[in-house]
C-alpha cells in the first residue's frame, strides 16, 4: 500500500514541478531559439543528476528512525505549504495559477530582453532555463531522495518521477505550448494531502511511535488531512460570498 502511494506522490509532484519549468523552456525556446535553452536545461539536468549522486548515498548513512524523523517533519513542512496554497486557491482568496499567462508573460520578456551572444550562446535563454529547471529539479530531487531513502524504495520514488518526466515531455512536444488545460491547484492540492500524511507518518514513526495497522494508518491519515481541507475550502468560499451577497 505505502509503495503505491509512494509512487504516486513522487508522480504528482515531479509533474507539478515538471510543468512549470516545461512553461519557462517552451516561451524561452520560441522566442530566443532552441540551442541556448536546450544547452541551459542540460547544464541543469547534469548538476541535478550530481546533487543527487551526493545526497542520495548520504542520506543512507544516516539511522534510519532520525531519517524518518527529520525527513518526515520537512515533507510535513513542505506538504503543509502546498495544501494551504491549494486551499487558500479552491477558496476563492487567491487566484488559480495560469499556465498559459504565464507562458505569454514570458514570451513577451523574452522578446524584449536584449539578445547577447558570447561563445555563440544566447545567455539570456541559457541562464533562465537553466534557473527554471535547476530550481524546479531542486525540488523533485528532495521528493524523491527523502522519499525513497525514508522507505528504504528508492527505486519507487524514481519511477514516479521518471513517468512524470516521461508523460509532461510527451505532452510538452505534442502541444508545443503550455500545459494549461493541466489542474494544477488539483495536483498541487493531491500532492500536498500526500506529503503531509507522509510526513506525519514517518515523523511519528521516527520519534518512536507505533501506528495501528501500520503503513495502513496513512489512509486513515489521509482521510483526515482531506477532511479539514474540504472543511477550511467551504469555510473561505463561504466567507468570500458574504461580500457578494451583501453588495447585492
Amino acid at each position: 500500500m505505502s509503495g503505491a502511494f509512494l509512487v504516486l506522490a513522487s508522480f504528482l509532484a515531479s509533474a507539478v514541478e515538471m510543468v512549470e519549468a516545461l512553461t519557462i523552456v517552451l516561451a524561452c525556446g520560441v522566442t530566443r531559439g532552441w540551442r541556448s535553452s536546450l544547452i541551459g536545461v542540460g547544464v541543469a539536468l547534469v548538476a541535478l543528476t550530481a546533487i543527487m549522486a551526493v545526497l542520495g548515498p548520504a542520506l543512507t548513512l544516516i539511522p534510519i528512525n532520525a531519517l524518518r524523523l527529520v525527513v518526515g517533519v520537512l515533507l510535513l513542512i513542505f506538504g503543509l505549504q502546498w495544501l494551504r496554497k491549494a486551499i487558500m486557491r479552491a477558496g476563492g482568496v487567491q487566484a488559480l495559477r495560469n499556465e498559459a499567462a504565464l507562458y505569454q508573460k514570458g514570451l513577451e520578456a523574452g522578446r524584449t530582453s536584449a539578445r547577447t551572444l558570447k561563445a555563440g550562446l544566447d545567455w539570456y535563454a541559457f541562464t533562465l532555463c537553466f534557473k527554471g529547471v535547476l530550481l524546479e529539479g531542486l525540488e523533485v530531487a528532495f521528493i524523491v531522495v527523502t522519499f525513497g531513502a525514508a522507505a528504504h524504495q528508492v527505486p519507487l520514488a524514481a519511477l514516479g518521477a521518471a513517468a512524470a518526466l516521461i508523460l509532461v515531455l510527451v505532452a510538452g512536444v505534442a502541444v508545443h505550448a503550455p500545459l494549461s488545460r493541466v489542474p494544477e491547484n488539483s495536483l498541487k492540492f493531491a500532492v500536498g494531502l500526500l506529503l503531509s500524511s507522509f510526513g506525519t507518518f514517518w515523523a511519528a514513526e521516527g520519534a518512536g511511535a507505533n501506528w495501528p495497522g501500520s503503513d495502513l494508518s496513512i489512509l486513515g491519515i489521509l482521510v483526515v488531512y482531506s477532511a479539514a481541507a474540504y472543511v477550511l475550502v467551504s469555510a473561505l468560499r463561504r466567507q468570500v460570498a458574504l461580500p457578494a451577497r451583501a453588495a447585492a
